[in-house]
């Protein structure tokens, strides 16, 4: 019974994240609702770069590829081969997602180094890459839950449930805490990296020469790379086990 009650209180926590700030917000009236106004604003950025890239690549395709079609394609094969390896020969309905999971972290954490979000001048807060926000990774962390019940539930129907009193009913409370850790570690991992990396380059920065932080700069934007390929890496790997029934 205490670990169902603190499987609920973690629930409830992961919620309650939203109410987490690290500095100061630019936030929209909408409604009865507030939101956090600069997240939308740089999240509808990332959108714009990722859609206008395809479409300028793709625009008159080829049957031999070359240049952005040729990178398009790559980075399509590379998403295939992720979701291949953790999901299995049922892999391809899950590569639009996945595919959509990594690219708009990757390209989110890279826009953190790379765009000049501090010259844009809000009233509150100031811009800084959408995955910078415990916000956008918890919205990411339960869309991964929401689509790895979905594939278990297809896939099994009401019989997924089993997979909580196995291999043993005495496993219950461990096997239902598991799915509510699940989107907290991907949501805290992601958002402590991204936030870290942005903090150690700003300290660097105001500290020390200009030159002296792009080596950081480098090394942010690596790590920010990978941090895209394990959070699609784990989500696909969620998705394969529902599907599969096994840890």
């Amino acid at each position: 019974m205490n670990v169902l009650s603190c499987s609920i209180n973690t629930l409830k926590g992961l919620y309650d994240i939203s109410a987490v700030e690290v500095g100061q917000h630019f936030y929209w009236q909408i409604g009865g609702f507030q939101v956090h106004g600069q997240v939308l604003i740089t999240s509808w950025v990332v959108i714009a770069i990722l859609l206008g890239s395809v479409t300028i690549a793709v625009r008159n395709p080829q049957t031999i590829p070359t240049g952005g079609q040729n990178f398009f394609e790559y980075v399509l094969e590379f998403i295939r081969d992720v979701s291949k390896t953790q999901i299995g020969e049922e892999y391809g309905p899950w590569v639009p997602f996945i595919g959509t999971m990594f690219l708009f972290i990757f390209v989110s954490n890279w826009s953190g180094a790379l765009l000049p979000w501090k010259i844009i001048q809000l009233p509150h807060g100031e811009l800084a890459a959408p995955t910078n926000d415990i916000n956008t990774t918890v919205a990411l962390a339960l869309l991964t839950s929401v689509a790895y019940f979905y594939a278990g539930l297809t896939k099994k129907g009401l019989s997924y449930f089993g997979k909580y009193i196995q291999p043993t009913p005495i496993l219950l409370p461990i096997n239902i805490l598991e799915d509510f850790t699940k989107p907290l570690s991907l949501s805290f991992r992601l958002f402590g990296n991204i936030l870290a990396d942005e903090l150690v380059v700003v300290v660097l920065v105001s500290l020390v020469p200009s030159v002296v932080p792009i080596p950081v700069m480098f090394l942010g934007l690596f790590t920010s790379g990978i941090q895209a390929l394990i959070f699609a890496t784990l989500a696909a790997a969620y998705v394969g086990e529902s599907m599969e029934g096994h840890h």
